[in-house]
């Protein structure tokens, strides 16, 4: 029995031999070409700063203004470094356009709590130009015409604020830097430091606030604190301002840094006059503010190949602006003068844009050799006043009270003189577009204005507040126009005025590593 044991024993020994001696080692596995690019990007975007935009708006999907071309244009600008992973969130409105809408990708939904809500929040995505969009969708909030004007606008975006921190974890994106931009964002900014900050994840994410206008701060009566935005007593000194909630207020005190669309608007800000009650607060926050001028999309305005033009053209040569000037007055049913300048107004029509200076001497300007051309929408007093001024000079003045962005284009490129009055303009950035198209800026040194037109560099300045002084202003440039020579000189000089956007991408790019030092 012990020998046949020990058979036994040395037959499954050698067995067992035979086994792994006849087991070779797998050859390693060949990365197929799409996984070793997919695992070299995310290494890649590993050494990447990320940074999020916060917006309720962005170009090419949905806009209204301003806002949404410097979403669109910056995030491009930045990722074109090669530095920055940069990804954009804003709500999927109805009105944005089924031709995106189709491309865009469901990456899945989860529920959002809101005080004693629990909302449906859909996350697409869509990657454009080297920056990844977010979409937030939820019909009940957002499936309605337009973005603003509600009656429960102050909900809706809470919602969406919310939705930002938490589908973070879903995306399994922290950014380092998260940029929220104007009121509508706000909460965003005051969530993170508030309700998430204790969660380990959030702790080291940096919040810089834009305010692209301080005139919307989004006011709200305290009775909403907890119902509606649900902040709670242990926070309410943040949003709290003169017995109400004012969201800008609470970011502005949330943040680590907060920014305006220009140096000088900046600085305009702490005083009364400009910041619409909120200067103590930008007083008291001085140390963490600064001012970073907008550009324009240099590629997107270029009268070289813009396709709105009735002839294309360059600043080395203009020759082909004339033909624009001819068919533009063609179209409006102005008679079709080469050597009377035409000065236009591209603009809403409200009176903080300075049309109340306008209206105070324009029937006077008329008397001169010109003509003038407006296009834009706003107050029914400014419309009715611009129409009525139409039909009784109908050889001098086209008012076209319609947004036309293709009329926009030949407009820019076919005025010799672009008027900008404005009482108060964070950036603005029509200005910045005429000298683009070789048309030259009379404007009120203010904000962005002041920051980006310079007398006898690319266009005309003045000071005060008065009609008058911008009538001065606007003769001046009437009469240096006759003097052919030296007006091509300054055309030239405008149309090279360089307002893209790589120049104040550097300047964000130095804040943000600012910030996270």
């Amino acid at each position: 029995m012990a020998e046949a044991k020990s058979t036994k024993t040395k037959k499954a020994a050698t067995a067992t031999k035979s086994t792994k001696t006849s087991v070779k080692p797998a050859a390693p596995r060949k990365k197929s070409t799409a996984t070793t690019k997919a695992v070299e990007a995310i290494n890649h975007n590993q050494d990447k700063k990320k940074i999020l935009f916060v917006a309720s708006e962005s170009t090419p999907f949905i806009a209204t203004g301003g806002l949404a071309e410097v979403i669109g244009s910056l995030s491009k600008s930045l990722a074109a470094t090669g530095k920055f992973d940069v990804r954009v969130v804003i709500p999927l409105y109805s009105d944005i356009k089924k031709e995106y809408r189709d491309k865009f990708n469901y990456l899945g939904n989860l529920y959002v709590h809101l005080a004693w809500r629990n909302q449906y929040c859909g996350i697409f995505e869509y990657v454009q130009d080297g920056v990844t969009f977010y979409f937030i969708d939820n019909e009940f909030y957002f499936k309605r015409p337009g973005c603003y004007g509600y009656f429960d606008d102050g909900e809706r975006f809470a919602f969406f604020s919310r939705s930002v921190l938490e589908i973070l974890p879903f995306l399994n994106f922290y950014p380092d830097v998260m940029h929220c931009h104007d009121w509508q964002a706000a909460l965003a900014a005051i969530y993170l430091k508030t309700n998430y900050c204790f969660r380990p994840e959030y702790q080291f994410i940096r919040a810089l606030f834009t305010i692209h206008n301080i005139e919307y701060q989004g006011w709200y009566s305290l009775d909403l604190l907890g119902d509606l935005f649900d902040i709670y007593g242990t926070y309410q000194h943040l949003v709290e301002y003169k017995n109400s909630i004012n969201l800008m207020k609470g970011a502005i005190e949330c943040c680590e840094k907060f920014s305006t669309v220009s140096p000088k608007y900046a600085d305009e800000i702490k005083n009364p006059y400009y910041a619409h009650g909120l200067d103590p607060i930008i007083k008291k926050n001085e140390f963490k503010l600064c001012g970073i001028l907008n550009g324009i999309d240099a590629d997107g305005y270029n009268p070289i190949k813009d396709t709105h033009l009735y002839a294309n053209y360059s600043a080395e040569d203009f020759s082909n602006k004339a033909v624009c000037k001819m068919n533009l007055q063609q179209q409006l049913g102005l008679p079709q003068k080469p050597d009377t300048p035409i000065i236009s107004m591209v603009t809403r029509l409200v009176s903080h844009k300075g049309l109340d200076l306008v209206t105070a001497v324009i029937e006077e300007f008329l008397q001169d050799d010109i003509q003038v051309v407006i296009l834009g929408t706003g107050d029914a007093h400014y419309e009715g006043f611009f129409t009525d001024l139409a039909r009784r000079y109908p050889d001098k003045l086209s008012a076209n009270i319609v947004f036309n962005g293709d009329l926009s284009r030949k407009i820019y490129s076919g005025s010799d003189i672009f008027l900008m009055p404005s009482k108060s303009e964070p950036c603005g950035l029509s200005q910045m577009i005429a000298c683009r198209y070789g048309t030259i800026p009379v404007v009120r040194e203010t904000g962005g204005l002041y920051d980006s037109i310079k007398p006898q560099q690319n266009g005309y300045t003045f000071t005060n507040y008065n009609a008058h002084d911008m009538l001065y202003v606007l003769r001046q440039a009437v009469s240096d126009y006759k003097n052919k020579e030296e007006w091509a000189k300054l055309m030239y000089r405008t149309a090279r005025s360089d307002f893209s956007w790589n120049r104040s991408a550097l300047d964000y790019e130095s804040l943000y590593l600012d910030m996270l030092k």
